[in-house]
């Protein structure tokens, strides 16, 4: 059960990152724009701060859709090595041949 609950969780992460994400490059292009008046500059960061924090690309993280792992993440088939593993013995994935000896 936990582990759907971190894979609901990243997904209502990504939501606040799509919401939010012209506003927030917005807030920072004030912020970092060096011909602005330094109070500009300042409320610009203070409204920055104030926007949720998992709004944020970098709270994001890459995990296993099926598991909720988040190490050992490919991307290209979005799960863990652990999971891809799994559907590869049991025969799930085409072409997968999980080898042993």
């Amino acid at each position: 059960m936990a582990k759907k609950a971190m894979i609901e969780r990243e997904k209502k992460r990504q939501k606040l990152v799509e919401q939010y994400a012209a506003k927030r490059q917005a807030l920072k292009d004030i912020a970092n724009d060096e011909g602005r008046p330094m109070e500009e500059r300042f409320k610009a960061r203070l409204k920055l701060a104030k926007l949720p924090r998992n709004s944020s690309a970098t709270r994001l993280h890459n995990r296993c859709q099926l598991t909720g792992r988040p190490h050992a993440y490919y991307r290209k088939l979005k799960m863990s090595r652990i999971a891809l593993r799994d559907l590869g013995s049991n025969g799930q994935v085409p072409g997968l041949v999980k080898s042993s000896w």
